[in-house]
């Protein structure tokens, strides 16, 4: 799987950018600023980093500079409010691939992805959904909505079967982890009953308890 790093000092732009990639198959991890970034960096192999042009007090493309100059080998994107030809030129001058207005369209990222890089996001499918909290939010067309819920059941059985595994090993941290991002994704796609049994299996995992039946519950009512 693909990683992605997502740099923006705005939280709610940061996530709503990061739950994108994540519909589009992507792993990713997420930092406010230049110091998390540069740590992530240094710790991960990363495929792509999208930073805001402005990151507080702090800047972006020089944070793309940076990265460059320690060795990351990572594709760069950046995000601006006003992608003026100006910020174009730096952004490129950075090695950014090319700068996108926010807020990011989801239309925009996920086909921008998929014509310039390999895996699951470049090749139309996917391997994981995760949650993505403001997706009511995003002015979606039907076109779009429909390719969000083809991702959605492609992703289903991975994620059940995620789901389960855990709960056979015993390892109630993972259980919560995967319980709790189907239940994010099914809720915000119009799936209610999948994400209250998978909130309750997740709450359950943070106690320790391992809910077998509300794991076939799950698989009976994803029908899978």
């Amino acid at each position: 799987m693909l990683t992605a790093l997502v740099v923006d000092a705005d939280a709610l732009a940061r996530r709503r950018t990061a739950g994108l990639l994540r519909l589009g198959g992507w792993h990713v991890r997420e930092a406010a600023g230049t110091r998390t970034a540069l740590d992530e960096s240094a710790a991960l192999e990363l495929d792509l980093v999208v930073t805001a042009v402005v990151l507080g007090d702090e800047d972006g493309l020089a944070l793309l500079r940076r990265l460059r100059a320690a060795g990351s080998r990572a594709r760069f994107l950046a995000v601006a409010d006003e992608p003026t030809d100006a910020v174009r030129a730096a952004a490129a001058a950075a090695g950014a691939m090319a700068v996108l207005a926010t807020p990011v369209r989801a239309d925009v990222l996920l086909d921008f992805l998929r014509s310039r890089t390999t895996g699951p996001a470049a090749q139309g499918t996917t391997t994981a959904i995760s949650e993505f909290d403001d997706l009511h939010d995003v002015d979606l067309d039907a076109e779009l909505w429909d390719r969000l819920q083809e991702m959605y059941v492609h992703a289903l059985p991975d994620r059940l079967s995620a789901i389960e595994t855990h709960t056979r090993t015993g390892d109630s941290t993972a259980v919560a982890s995967a319980a709790y991002t189907l239940a994010g994704t099914s809720g915000q796609l119009g799936h209610p009953e999948v994400a209250s049994v998978c909130q309750a299996i997740a709450a359950d995992a943070r106690r320790g308890v391992l809910a077998h039946s509300r794991v076939v519950q799950l698989h009976a009512l994803a029908g899978v």
